[in-house]
């Protein structure tokens, strides 16, 4: 593809989709400024080992209502009669307590919640790798092989789909909480945190198996598709070979997304008491924990609040980002707070 200035013609840079997608993105300041956001959260939260053991002295579920901190020369009770526990210390108990107690076990709140944000962020990924799978692998064979499996995969994702998301997770979360899973070999007790990680990865999967379904059906008309079948390629290679490398940009996307989504489901469902159950914490769960002292200690709501809003914006900015950068569409809205050159921009719709 070439430029026209001056009469003269300029051949535009050559670049794949994917350097194509980088230039996009490294030009989205918003977008790379939550990317940046994200990965502080991560890494906050992958620190609570080192600040439980080296700073705070202490576990996430470690008790400590009798306990007694001498600050400034002052004794101070970790939880006092009337069961409210301290508030924020800061830097003042060395470390300790340096968000305060939760409730009227004495807990360290900042250990639990960095040690919940490890909790949750697991689930979020697990479980968008989960939705990503399967979505992805029936979405390729409800698309191409269409007949009988695509109608069969199809009424299997519109009976899912069928049920509101939110209402689907809590029943499966209240029946599985109380009985556990069991399906031959694969038992799971209530408790298990991959009872909530499955039970999100399995909602969400219509939402991402259709879309990708009607990108196949579009792929496989294609004259790539063509050449492969007429060579003799078997269907499994053409799908792995031919179809997923196109559907890459897409499935990235996605996930992005599905981490959100589910990271936000867990915390209304540990929220709820049907999610992630003691001795485990998250978010959802401090949450939960700290509603009922709402009026006497608000940070124990607000923290781990905050925490969820400020991790499931910057995921979804950032899957916006991507999706601007993958998608030709929107190239001239990208171009405008970018300033992509000319030759950038005619080479981000040549084929």
């Amino acid at each position: 593809m070439a430029s026209e200035t001056n009469g003269e013609v300029t051949p535009a840079v050559a670049g794949s989709p994917w350097r194509l997608a980088w230039r996009r993105l490294r030009r989205n300041g918003v977008a790379l400024a939550f990317l940046g956001l994200f990965g502080l959260i991560v890494v906050f939260c992958l620190a609570a080992p080192l600040w439980a053991s080296e700073v705070a002295h202490t576990g996430p579920n470690k008790s400590h209502t009798l306990k007694k901190l001498h600050v400034g020369g002052e004794e101070r009770e970790v939880v006092n009669r009337e069961g409210k526990p301290i508030g924020p210390q800061w830097l003042e108990a060395g470390g300790r307590f340096f968000l305060g107690a939760d409730g009227r076990l004495g807990r360290d709140e900042m250990v639990r919640l960095m040690y919940g944000g490890r909790t949750s962020l697991a689930i979020g990924f697990a479980a968008a790798a989960l939705t990503t799978i399967l979505g992805t692998l029936l979405g390729l064979l409800a698309g191409y092989y269409g007949g009988w499996s695509d109608t069969l995969i199809s009424r299997v994702m519109d009976v899912i789909w069928a049920f509101p998301v939110t209402l689907l997770a809590i029943s499966l979360g209240l029946a599985l909480a109380v009985g556990g899973l069991q399906i031959g070999p694969l038992q799971l007790s209530g408790s298990s945190v991959w009872i909530t990680i499955l039970i999100i990865g399995g909602v969400y999967v219509p939402y991402m198996a259709r879309p990708i379904r009607g990108e196949v059906l579009a792929l496989r008309e294609k004259e790539f598709v063509e050449a492969a079948e007429a060579q003799g390629a078997a269907p499994a290679r053409i799908m792995l070979k031919e179809l997923l490398p196109n559907l890459s940009s897409t499935i990235i996307v996605f996930f992005a997304l599905n981490v959100a989504n589910a990271m936000l489901l867990e915390a209304l469902l540990s929220f709820l008491g049907v999610g992630v159950q003691p001795p485990n914490g998250s978010w959802g769960t401090m949450l939960s924990s700290g509603l009922d002292l709402l009026s006497s200690a608000p940070m124990l709501t607000y923290l781990p609040g905050t925490m969820i809003l400020l991790t499931v914006l910057a995921v979804n900015v950032f899957a916006d980002g991507l999706r601007d950068a993958f998608d030709p569409k929107s190239r001239l809205r990208i171009e405008a707070h970018s300033g992509l050159s000319a030759a950038e921009s005619i080479e981000g719709i040549a084929p």
